[in-house]
Order: structure tokens, then sequence, then C-alpha cells
């Protein structure tokens, strides 16, 4: 293993046992990584979210705003008014995450053309190969 690769936190993501994988694993997720990128401005509610983040489904929307949650990046508050009001926010360690999230934002955003490009080319490289089979 190249000294590089070995974290100084004591876990080691290329290990399947490792706890880090799950966090990975959350981390993962298109809609975890947009929430948490939508709610780097601050607070928002639930409809707000629903909203921003277009083509979530209110389900997937709730499962998620509810990991984050557990995993201590998003803070949700009630608000003792009828109908009840609830808003979320990132807590310290979802802000820390969100700065990194949004450098890779933008580098999708700023390299789709060029990604787009490519797919072209591997489409017209494949749809050749299968012509010529």
């Amino acid at each position: 293993m190249d000294s590089e690769d070995r974290s100084p936190f004591g876990y080691d993501a290329f290990r399947r046992t490792c706890p880090s994988h799950t966090v990975l694993e959350m981390l993962a997720s298109k809609w975890v990584y947009l929430t948490v990128c939508a709610l780097r401005r601050g607070r928002l509610r639930n409809g707000e979210l629903a909203r921003k983040l277009e083509g979530i489904t209110p389900k997937m929307l709730t499962q998620t705003l509810r990991v984050l949650e557990r995993d201590g990046l998003v803070r949700r508050e009630v608000f003792p008014v009828i109908p009840p009001r609830v808003e979320y926010e990132l807590t310290e360690l979802g802000q820390n995450l969100a700065g990194l999230l949004n450098q890779i934002r933008s580098w999708a955003e700023e390299h789709t053309p060029e990604i787009k490009d490519a797919r072209v080319r591997a489409s017209a490289v494949h749809g050749e190969m299968a012509a010529a089979s």
C-alpha cells in the first residue's frame, strides 16, 4: 500500500471491513450530495428543499434528511405552531462537508462539455465495433 493511501485517522477505506465504507456509501447518494449542497447557504423548509431539488420524491427527501440528521450533518428544528413548521440546516460537520461537495459540483459543471464529448466519441466507437462484428 502506498504511504499516501494510509489515513492518519486509523481508518482505511480500501479495506472492506472498515467502518468508513458506510460513510462513503452515504456520500455516494446523489440526493445526499445535492441536499447538503442546497443547505449550504442556510436553513430551508421541506417544501423549499423539494423545489430546489428537482426530481426528488417526497419519500426520498424524507429518507435523505433522516440519514443526514442521523449522521450529524443536518439539524432539524420543529417550531410549535399550527401547522407545524420544520426547518433544516447544516451542522458544523455538514458545513465542512458542503465545502468539499461544492468543489466537486463546480468541477462537474465546468467539465460537463468535455465529458459529454467523450461519451459521444465512446458511443461512436462502440457503434463502429458493433457494426464490424
